[in-house]
């Protein structure tokens, strides 16, 4: 029985592309080390231990004042959803787009490393403004512990970076054709074009490239 054109290419691409270039991979890859990094941020980074009469009842129950991520380092929230949106550009970006969406997702990953390498260096200086909220005083001395949670997004962020770096070696894999392309590759293969035919693959690589076609035109069913 013979095999359809479009199957048989489906299938060599399929086996033709690493398993850490597919489009899918990278993209995952990317999306989770970035919700990595913003939950890191929803946690308690910096734990504030002054004076209960300063804080209050409320927070001496708790053992301290706790900081959160996202106070004492207010970029890398932003940093974080940079680096997601991204990620997520890059599965529909050309090659050209896909340089830039690099470079925007290595600064983004360089950003919250720096952020959180800071507070990690001088964690009293990035608890201030929570201290002077609480307590109505600002440049105050007080013990700070610190939560492995900045560590964490030091962690996330360089892999982060590795991430962005592999868009575009893993994009050299990716196929980024318009459905007129298509239709002249299934033109050449069979000798002529067929109205309403684009000798695109029948079965999709993954499902990211099944939105790909389905915004070319294609039906990918």
């Amino acid at each position: 029985m013979a095999v359809p054109a479009g199957s048989a290419a489906a299938d060599k691409t399929r086996r033709g592309t690493p398993a850490w270039a597919r489009k899918s991979t990278v993209v995952l890859l990317i999306a989770v080390l970035a919700l990595a990094v913003f939950g890191t941020t929803t946690q308690t980074w910096l734990t504030v231990h002054l004076d209960p009469q300063q804080l209050g009842q409320g927070a001496a129950a708790q053992d301290g004042l706790q900081v959160q991520g996202s106070k004492a380092a207010t970029t890398v929230t932003a940093l974080a959803l940079v680096a997601l949106a991204g990620g997520l550009a890059a599965s529909i970006a050309g090659k050209a787009a896909r340089w830039v969406i690099t470079v925007i997702i290595a600064l983004a990953a360089a950003g919250i490393i720096a952020a959180a390498a800071t507070v990690l260096a001088d964690p009293l200086a990035a608890a201030q403004g929570s201290i002077a909220a609480a307590t109505g005083v600002s440049g105050s001395t007080a013990d700070v512990s610190v939560t492995a949670f900045p560590v964490l997004a030091v962690v996330a962020g360089c892999l982060l970076a590795v991430g962005g770096l592999l868009v575009v070696p893993a994009g050299r894999h990716w196929k980024t054709r318009t459905k007129y392309d298509t239709a002249a590759q299934g033109a050449t293969e069979h000798g002529t074009a067929q109205p309403g035919t684009s000798g695109a693959p029948t079965g999709p690589v993954d499902e990211i490239d099944s939105w790909d076609r389905l915004s070319r035109g294609d039906d990918p069913t």
